[in-house]
């Protein structure tokens, strides 16, 4: 029997958007992703090792199995995340002064290059698509940011 009140209907579906409007939402944002992602294909980086190298940049030097918990993975697979950046001079490793039967990461200044570089293409492709906005537009999307930003608080979904 179906829920008499409709909350779960509304929970499933997205709330007050219908399905099509959560399918396009969920398609412009794949797409979006995708294009900013090739806007900065020169580097060869999975979307797992660019997010782990910005966590290291974030709150390195870090233990691997801290930075792993952080990205929401096992330590085994972020050990193989890792392995091509160390490999790349992207990142270093060095014994952690607390443990030594562990290690810390951190960013190296090639690292930090690499991931200026990314956040400079990107953006120039965003700030070329907002170009084409007008201002209506543009203030409706920086009202939609913090909106956008709960939208990826993962935080709030555990509680």
């Amino acid at each position: 029997m179906g829920d008499p009140t409709g909350q779960h209907t509304r929970q499933a579906t997205g709330g007050d958007l219908d399905p099509e409007e959560v399918g396009r939402l969920r398609l412009v944002i794949a797409r979006l992703h995708r294009q900013m992602a090739q806007a900065s294909g020169s580097q060869d980086l999975t979307f797992a090792q660019l997010s782990a190298l910005a966590r290291i940049e974030q709150r390195g030097p870090i233990r691997l199995g801290e930075l792993a918990t952080r990205e929401g993975v096992s330590a085994p697979s972020m050990t193989r995340t890792i392995t091509p950046l160390s490999a790349a001079g992207l990142i270093g490793k060095a014994a952690d002064p607390e443990d030594g039967r562990s290690f810390l990461v951190d960013i190296t200044a090639n690292g930090r290059k690499t991931l200026a570089r990314i956040r400079r293409e990107r953006s120039a492709l965003l700030n070329r698509r907002i170009d084409r906005l007008d201002r209506e537009q543009r203030e409706a999307l920086a009202a939609a940011i913090p909106i956008l930003e709960i939208l990826v608080d993962e935080s709030a979904e555990r509680s």
